[in-house]
């Protein structure tokens, strides 16, 4: 089974993977920021970088969905294939920080990947303010994400509402303004209770967004 954890840059998707892991026994699959050779570069010139991050980011990501599919046990996923090719590559192209020629020639590989995969068997989005994402980012300190625009944060929420809207497969939505997981067990209970009622049908889950 493969768990997915959708989100804007700080909203608490690796914290949420974290504990979800520990809670349920299952395997964790983290996003690969420390150890990625363009991000400080990117945040840096986004335009002279932005091809090369989502290029880098898409190869990773597709790995990761190829061995899952692999696996026999429950993954948990920090962020997903669709987050890149529908949220962060369409946001630097409308900000002119990736050139239509680039984005094409992305949109094309993506579109042969998603092909030959098939999408989570749960989606949790984390849905968040702007206020609460730059909070966040602050908060846990990364030097290379100092330099993070507020516009470029504020056209990648509206771009995650405008999927997630329109997101077809099984779906959870948590509203991370207002359920506070983190050293918090009411909000995580909260949160495992409906995902229990989602794959395993223990009680009804009448109202999958999480208010």
């Amino acid at each position: 089974m493969h768990i997915a954890i959708a989100g804007n840059i700080g909203s608490g998707k690796t914290t949420l993977t974290k504990m979800l892991a520990n809670h349920y026994g299952w395997t964790p699959k983290f996003e690969s920021v420390d150890f990625n050779p363009y991000l400080a570069d990117f945040y840096e010139d986004m335009e002279r970088w932005s091809f090369n991050l989502q290029i880098y980011f898409l190869n990773k990501r597709f790995q990761d969905v190829v061995e899952i599919s692999k696996h026999k046990e429950v993954i948990i996923q920090d962020r997903t294939i669709y987050e890149d090719a529908r949220i962060f590559a369409p946001n630097l192209h409308a900000m002119g920080l990736m050139s239509t020629r680039d984005f094409e020639n992305y949109s094309d590989l993506f579109d042969l990947m998603m092909s030959l995969v098939n999408p989570p068997d749960l989606m949790i989005y984390l849905r968040s303010s702007i206020p609460n994402l730059i909070a966040q980012i602050q908060k846990r300190g990364r030097e290379y994400e100092r330099s993070i625009r507020i516009d470029y944060i504020t056209g990648l929420n509206q771009r995650y509402e405008d999927w997630i809207k329109d997101y077809k497969s099984r779906l959870l939505i948590i509203d991370v303004d207002n359920i506070k997981f983190e050293n918090n067990p009411e909000g995580f209970q909260y949160i495992t209770d409906k995902i229990d009622a989602e794959l395993y049908g223990l009680f009804p889950s009448e109202n999958k967004t999480l208010l």
